[in-house]
């Protein structure tokens, strides 16, 4: 199923949070032991139109932004959170052939960590914190925007291990 077909549960149960943000934590991880042992040949080969096992690393990492962006609408109680580039233009602009893979994926670790930090400060009480998505138009607390966010970290390793097996 494509990304925007997709639905997403609303209401989480608050207690699973620690295991979200635990899916966060280990995508980088996932991320490079993915890659691992691949060269560039296979990394940027690209099927049709859809994008390289590298574009898809490097559209992991153009995404964290906007997920950090939306922690923040949520600190600061927003109604709506930040609209996504529906688009990807980010993506198809960065030129993310003419990376090396260890920048990319270095890079999305350290955005990462910095995205677990930012949900954690919002200690307890960030829980209650909720804000509409813009394009689901449905209501969603802290623990349902990182279900999210580890749901899209999974399609796209998905997608990199189909292209590279």
């Amino acid at each position: 199923m494509r990304w925007f077909e997709r639905a997403f549960p609303e209401g989480l149960p608050g207690w699973q949070l620690p295991l979200v943000l635990e899916r966060l934590r280990g995508a980088p991880v996932r991320l490079e032991e993915r890659v691992q042992g691949h060269g560039p040949p296979a990394l940027i080969a690209k099927a049709g139109d859809r994008w390289s096992a590298q574009e898809n690393v490097g559209h992991l990492l153009d995404l964290e932004p906007l997920w950090a962006g939306r922690v923040e609408d949520l600190r600061q109680g927003e109604d709506v959170l930040r609209p996504a580039d529906l688009e990807n233009r980010k993506t198809y602009e960065a030129g993310h052939h003419g990376a090396e893979i260890q920048e990319l994926l270095a890079r999305f670790r350290t955005a990462r960590e910095a995205l677990v930090a930012a949900v954690l400060a919002l200690g307890p009480e960030g829980a209650a914190l909720t804000a509409l998505h813009p394009r689901l138009r449905q209501p969603m607390r802290l623990v349902d925007l990182m279900y999210f966010v580890a749901e899209h970290d999974d399609a796209h390793l998905m997608e990199i291990g189909r292209q590279l097996s």
